[in-house]
């Protein structure tokens, strides 16, 4: 497998995808440039987590006419692999590539702190070494993390299994107390409709090794890995 990590002006999650994939998963890794008009012949592109062109106008708004974006896109409808993370999620959405937007959180606060999240699809190219219904910690990191969608998108994000994660409390109940911004249905990532672009607030790369208090994270990565190299369709 092949990744390309996307650098844009105020990404500051791009190495700790880049360690993810390259040391931690042993995976080749490149750094894609925002001006680049050249994917390198990746098999996933991670948009990574920071802030892009500063959040102005609005998070992702601007990363979305980045010229690495145009092939981004194209590369998503040919069935590649992308991987929204944080801010990346933000630019999915802006990009179209995924329904609805991440607005300000609802406590108008940046949260910093590990979260629960259920697993809410193990059907994806993403998710397949979880476990339906598994609980796992992962970290937020994020002012924008605010999923809103009108009725009929969610519905369909719904009925047709695109929410991947939920924010849950420990009981595994997505209650009010155990979102961390605001989210509509407490919803934390979803996947695109052809199953290949994945976004989510939460930070997987954050939860790779032990040391840093959660592995839960891995099987994410590993899952992509299963799914371009042992063959399991999309």
């Amino acid at each position: 497998m092949k990744a390309g990590i996307v650098r844009f002006p105020g990404s500051n999650c791009d190495e700790d995808a880049f360690h993810a994939v390259a040391d931690i998963l042993g995976q080749d890794a490149v750094y894609l440039w925002h001006k680049d008009h050249d994917l390198q012949g990746v098999d996933l592109v991670i948009l990574p987590g920071g802030f892009s062109y500063g959040d102005y106008l609005r998070a992702g708004a601007i990363a979305r006419f980045s010229p690495i974006m145009k092939e981004v896109v194209q590369h998503a409808n040919r069935g590649g692999l992308v991987l929204g993370i944080c801010n990346g999620f933000q630019i999915a959405c802006e990009a179209g590539l995924l329904p609805g937007a991440l607005l300000r959180n609802d406590t108008l606060r940046f949260v910093s702190a590990p979260v629960t999240l259920r697993v809410e699809s193990i059907a994806t190219r993403f998710t397949s070494q979880y476990h339906l219904g598994q609980q796992i910690r992962i970290p937020v990191a994020h002012g924008d993390g605010r999923y809103t969608a009108d009725g009929d998108v969610l519905a369909r994000l719904e009925g047709e299994g695109h929410v991947v994660f939920r924010y849950v409390d420990a009981n595994g109940e997505p209650t009010g107390e155990a979102n961390p911004n605001g989210s509509l249905r407490n919803i934390a990532g979803i996947v695109s409709e052809a199953g290949n672009v994945l976004g989510m607030m939460p930070h997987p790369e954050r939860a790779m090794e032990a040391a840093l208090g959660s592995t839960d994270g891995l099987p994410l990565f590993t899952s992509i890995v299963e799914s371009l190299l042992g063959g399991v369709a999309a």
